[in-house]
């Protein structure tokens, strides 16, 4: 048994096999995956990497495996899963999840191949552990996944804690320890006892806070719609380009990449990113304005570039000066209560009083955002509001709330 020390957590425990699967060239290569994409262009801090949350996500689903009673093998199997959760993902972990899907038909959750091949495989059949079953936990399709995908996962408690700490965005604090005593194994997932409803709570405060404040930053948002064209760019103009290839790189390796690309647009959209010289907001703007569920039919990177070309053109401005960026409408929170004193299963929503509201405030969150160089922001924005049809500010918008 090695300890290792956590910023988070402190003291992780890795035992034999832990041991065995970090020095795998698949998990090593998270050292060098930033865990929050271009986050520290708004936050210096946020250099943080997938391995250190794949440890963090390790550990605390090693609590949570002993407090639901699993035994010794179904506690290996989650907590090899949990190690392994995030091997697939690209670079800048879920900038390029777009990409991914789009050019190689999977998701950082399928990890089949990475875990079925190579010294990881090995490892797990040496210890009676079935490759198959690692990823059926890991896509959620396992009796025991909800314990790191589901509503009170600890993959989400560990990146809560985690992003926090490293961003210095107060609001992701999270009592894990809590939610994790008060956790329930039930026949749908994990479930919660009633005990832990405030816990719960401050979790999806958190997970509300954190959304405008880092994950949906602007400044990151932007960033992140550049890269993704620039990395599109490569793959469908460059000879040669493999999106697989691409997408196996670490951070450094796909930056330098596009930064070097034969193909122009590519590259200077790549050093400016690598610069910080970012495009600019145009147009931003959330779901009273524009027909958010309209936008959100066939989405993806195609369906944003044809929209960008449209504005462009209506703007008479050059189709690689503007971008689109159409989030995915967020989902509703909620999460099964165990009532006490009974055996009774209820959703979160109907025992805690503030789900609603914040179910209603990330719909509130969400944003439009149509981005271009700074000389063509107005132009770009007279352009979008009439192809995107965005409805005009009244003044019941403009008035300054004191």
């Amino acid at each position: 048994m090695k300890i290792i020390k956590d910023p988070v957590h402190g003291y992780v425990e890795a035992d034999a096999l832990t041991l065995r699967l970090l020095d795998s060239g698949e998990l090593q290569r998270l050292r060098h995956i930033t865990q929050l994409g271009f986050a520290n262009l708004v936050y210096p801090g946020a250099n943080h990497t997938r391995f250190e949350h794949s440890l963090g996500t390790m550990h605390l689903s090693a609590l949570m495996s002993g407090q639901l009673g699993l035994d010794r093998d179904e506690t290996r199997l989650v907590t090899t899963a949990a190690l392994l959760h995030d091997i697939g993902h690209g670079p800048f972990s879920h900038v390029t999840e777009s990409v991914m899907e789009e050019f190689t038909g999977r998701s950082h959750h399928q990890i089949d191949r990475l875990v079925r091949e190579g010294t990881i495989a090995g490892t797990l059949e040496a210890e009676g552990i079935d490759p198959a079953e690692v990823c059926a936990v890991v896509e959620g399709r396992h009796r025991l996944a909800s314990i790191i995908h589901g509503s009170l996962d600890v993959d989400r408690m560990d990146y809560l804690m985690r992003d926090a700490h490293y961003t210095g965005v107060p609001y992701g604090t999270v009592d894990a320890h809590r939610l994790i005593r008060c956790a329930i194994l039930t026949g749908s997932g994990i479930a919660l006892s009633e005990g832990g409803i405030n816990a719960a709570e401050s979790l999806l405060i958190a997970r509300t806070l954190m959304r405008p404040a880092v994950y949906f930053h602007h400044v990151s948002r932007i960033a992140t719609s550049m890269f993704v064209h620039a990395l599109r760019e490569e793959v469908q103009n460059v000879r040669g380009a493999d999106a697989r290839e691409l997408v196996q790189m670490d951070d450094a390796a796909c930056m330098e990449r596009l930064k070097h690309s034969e193909h122009a647009i590519t590259r200077d959209l790549a050093r400016r990113v690598y610069a910080r010289d970012l495009y600019k907001r145009a147009l931003y703007v959330g779901e009273d304005r524009v027909n958010a569920a309209a936008l959100q039919q066939d989405l993806g990177p195609a369906r944003e570039r044809s929209l960008a070309l449209a504005i462009a053109e209506t703007a008479g401005v050059p189709g690689d000066e503007v971008l689109v960026d159409i989030p995915r409408l967020p989902g509703t929170l909620s999460m099964e209560v165990r009532v006490r004193n009974s055996h009774a299963m209820v959703d979160i929503e109907e025992v805690s009083p503030l789900i609603n509201t914040l179910n209603d405030t990330r719909r509130q969150q969400w944003r439009l955002g149509i981005y271009t160089t700074g000389e063509h922001r107005h132009v770009v924005e007279q352009a979008a509001t009439e192809v995107l049809r965005v409805k005009r500010v009244t003044k019941q918008d403009k008035l300054v709330v004191i």
